[in-house]
């Protein structure tokens, strides 16, 4: 995202450019410490859809006991607890699709504006248990062979996490983003599930009780996504707090300290500029492009420190967007011309 920003000063490198070679470096985590495809597919889900399961466990380990009657006693118990945990996850899915989730209890002392999510969150663990639960029963050992149902399994746990862990610490309007984001990209995750699901009654079974009135969860709204993105681009006590840690250089001439300087600049000048475009509509300024403030200045719209302040603002901007040249030499036949 940072290279989109920066377009062709991220391409040359030089000294201004400050992502050029992280952006180089991004193979080598790829290649050398290896891609998520593995994590993904195999380990999220797999690896802890028998030992993380209330029951699963511990009816493997009664099968492979000794026959006993102690055994039997712990695997008949183990069984019967499954059965009645799986349906109750069937119901439970069932009522919360159909209510919205509503009526589900959510902890004490949470904030109002989290309620919702919390029933959300509730529900979607209650499917993801069931739908768990359903694959392992018609697939068993084949679900990690099925690697793409086992990585949507693996996408639904995840965002739940996210889910979890945005609710823990947040900023109101980025929780929000957050949220309807991750629980959107869960219920897709779902619905990949149900429709590649290999046995197609169960997936009917699935898609019924799961989504029993469609699909409700959409993208953040373009209102919700500008107004997170008005906390980011001003300087803001929520900005500050996803920065706090960075190192950013309060030197001007650094190739990122001068984008903050930059960023504070413009936004003490927008009044200013504002104030000489309302002029210049009204026809009491003629001049166009980087004439117009020269312009303003020497009708007395604006004064000395306003005009310094609208140059220096330019002056950061250029150099914040200016992308790194060279001549075509690199400057070693200057360099090595003898001196005049």
């Amino acid at each position: 995202d940072g290279m989109d920003i920066l377009g062709g000063k991220g391409i040359c490198l030089g000294p201004s450019n400050f992502l050029g070679r992280a952006y180089q470096q991004i193979p080598i985590g790829i290649t050398v410490e290896g891609a998520n495809i593995l994590t993904r597919s195999l380990i999220i889900f797999g690896q802890g859809a028998i030992r993380c399961h209330p029951y699963v466990l511990r009816e493997m380990r009664a099968a492979l006991a000794d026959d006993t009657p102690a055994a039997l006693a712990e695997f008949d118990d183990a069984l019967f607890s499954h059965i009645g945990y799986t349906a109750s996850n069937a119901i439970r899915a069932l009522v919360t699709g159909l209510t919205g989730s509503h009526w589900v209890g959510v902890p004490s002392g949470v904030a109002p504006e989290t309620r919702r999510y919390y029933q959300q969150l509730t529900r979607f663990s209650t499917a993801f248990a069931f739908i768990s639960d359903a694959a392992m029963l018609t697939m068993g050992g084949d679900l990690k062979r099925k690697e793409k149902l086992s990585a949507r399994l693996g996408d639904i746990l995840s965002q739940m996490y996210l889910c979890s862990a945005t609710l823990k610490r947040y900023d109101a309007p980025l929780m929000h983003w957050a949220m309807l984001d991750a629980m959107f990209h869960a219920q897709t995750a779902f619905e990949g599930v149900i429709s590649n699901f290999p046995n197609r009654a169960i997936a009917i079974l699935l898609r019924r009780l799961i989504f029993p009135l469609g699909r409700p969860y959409v993208v953040p709204s373009d209102r919700l996504g500008g107004e997170v993105a008005k906390l980011l681009i001003e300087p803001s006590a929520t900005r500050d707090r996803l920065t706090a840690g960075m190192y950013i250089p309060d030197d001007e001439h650094d190739p990122v300290g001068v984008i903050e300087h930059a960023l504070n600049a413009t936004i003490a000048a927008e009044s200013i500029e504002a104030r000489v475009r309302a002029a210049q509509k009204k026809g009491l300024l003629q001049a166009r492009g980087a004439g117009l403030m020269q312009a303003a200045f020497d009708a007395g719209l604006i004064d000395d420190a306003e005009f310094a302040l609208i140059r220096r603002r330019d002056t950061l901007r250029d150099r914040v967007v200016r992308v790194d040249d060279f001549p075509q030499d690199f400057g070693v036949d200057a360099a090595s011309a003898p001196p005049a």
